[in-house]
């Protein structure tokens, strides 16, 4: 985010060792270590210019989802965006506390019909398994293939896609 000229950056995270890696890193200004659910709690209507949501969306279940892209379209000035894989993605907790279950999915017309535009991202779904990893051995030409058919053709046909970038401008009605 810094390198596209953002000054200040406010984080929300849930898990504690991401806060800290969050922290020593100093990938953000600020990082608040709260639940993703509760977003009106800690921050007020319009107070930031974007709310950029990446792979955060899918850990959540449909309706916390609904909630948590109406939590950031208040909270937002400009823009909202989510980063999250096109339709649902089987992923399992490492440790049972880590927030890393997928609990639902996200396809392109659903989004499009709440008012964002879609790209796709990271090539064809059917290359890529849990947490995007290329399936195909040996790896570096399936992700080649990947690479290929994400500029291709997957980027303009998001439903192909093994990732969805969804952005809502919410200066246009």
């Amino acid at each position: 985010m810094r390198q596209l000229g953002v000054s200040q950056i406010v984080g929300v995270e849930g898990y504690k060792p991401s806060v800290e890696q969050a922290k020593s890193l100093k990938t953000h200004d600020e990082i608040i270590e709260a639940d993703v659910r509760e977003l009106e709690c800690h921050f007020h209507a319009k107070q930031f210019d974007a709310c950029v949501a990446l792979d955060v969306i899918e850990h959540l279940t449909k309706s916390q989802g609904l909630k948590l892209m109406e939590s950031m379209e208040r909270i937002a000035v400009k823009k909202v965006v989510f980063f999250t894989p096109c339709g649902f993605l089987p992923q399992r907790h490492v440790s049972n506390d880590d927030l890393q279950e997928h609990l639902s999915g996200w396809a392109p017309p659903e989004m499009r019909q709440r008012g964002y535009a879609v790209a796709g991202l990271l090539g064809p779904k059917r290359l890529r398994g849990e947490y995007h990893v290329i399936k195909g051995q040996p790896r570096i030409f399936w992700a080649a293939l990947s690479l290929l058919g994400h500029f291709l053709w997957t980027h303009r046909h998001p439903e192909k896609a093994a990732a969805i970038l969804c952005v809502k401008d919410l200066a246009k009605p």
